[in-house]
């Protein structure tokens, strides 16, 4: 087979799309009156939410979750291998993603911005991030271009060469950027946005890495325009998940 020309894409971003979604502020409502209303609570599927919004407030505060969870929402991902798999931590999610034993994977690669914090200061449990300097920052974009063109020229001499994707695609690094749909329901993401952004007057203190914290960032925007009570509620209880 003949050697085939490619070109290295490398990104310092992430993509996230909203599919689909089932989410709104009152279906939280409903699930909620079920408990004291019975069928009665059907009467507030169509409810205007904004009539409720103290007891969103009241279910986020005191943490009585299961209501939030009676929503979907399904996101469109695509980052560097690396944040996946952080990513698929959280078990309270739904996973498809790329694979490289079913098609021939494409050469894009992450590289950090020139705003991402290089240095880490302290030991772990411990430590802070701070700016490299001019030097570091194209110390380290050279190598990962280096080393990415290198591994991923290897792969292609190996696909060309007959050898099967899923034993070729050993070769590459988890800076690769992967594809993967993603549903969650509401509470579940509140969850993951809780651990995965960094934001004063959490009453718990996370410390993301940076690379996820951009796509929980992208995430929590669809969040809040959809239900946007749901989300005033999870900031006024300190990014706590319900």
């Amino acid at each position: 087979m003949s050697e085939q020309h490619f070109e290295i894409n490398f990104r310092d971003d992430v993509t996230v799309e909203l599919v689909k979604a089932n989410a709104s502020d009152s279906d939280v409502i409903w699930a909620a009156r079920v408990s004291t209303a019975g069928e009665n609570s059907l009467d507030d599927v169509n409810a205007d939410p904004s009539r409720s919004e103290g007891l969103i407030n009241y279910l986020a505060r005191e943490r009585h979750g299961s209501p939030f969870e009676h929503t979907s929402m399904t996101f469109f991902i695509s980052a560097p291998i690396f944040v996946f798999r952080e990513f698929m931590r959280h078990r309270i999610a739904s996973y498809n993603e790329e694979s490289g034993r079913y098609r021939e994977l494409r050469p894009n690669f992450y590289v950090p911005s020139k705003e991402r914090k290089l240095v880490q200061i302290g030991k772990a449990g411990s430590y802070t991030f701070i700016d490299g300097t001019d030097e570091q920052y194209q110390i380290t974009v050279n190598a990962i271009k280096e080393s990415c063109t290198l591994a991923y020229e290897n792969y292609k001499k190996m696909l060309d060469a007959g050898v099967a994707r899923e034993v070729a695609r050993a070769v590459l690094p988890v800076g690769l950027y992967s594809s993967m749909y993603v549903t969650m329901n509401a509470r579940a993401l509140m969850n993951f946005l809780s651990l995965r952004t960094s934001r004063e007057g959490s009453h718990f203190p996370s410390y993301p890495q940076r690379e996820i914290e951009m796509v929980a960032e992208k995430m929590e925007r669809y969040f809040a325009e959809l239900m946007p009570l749901t989300h005033g509620a999870f900031e006024k209880s300190g990014r706590v998940a319900p």
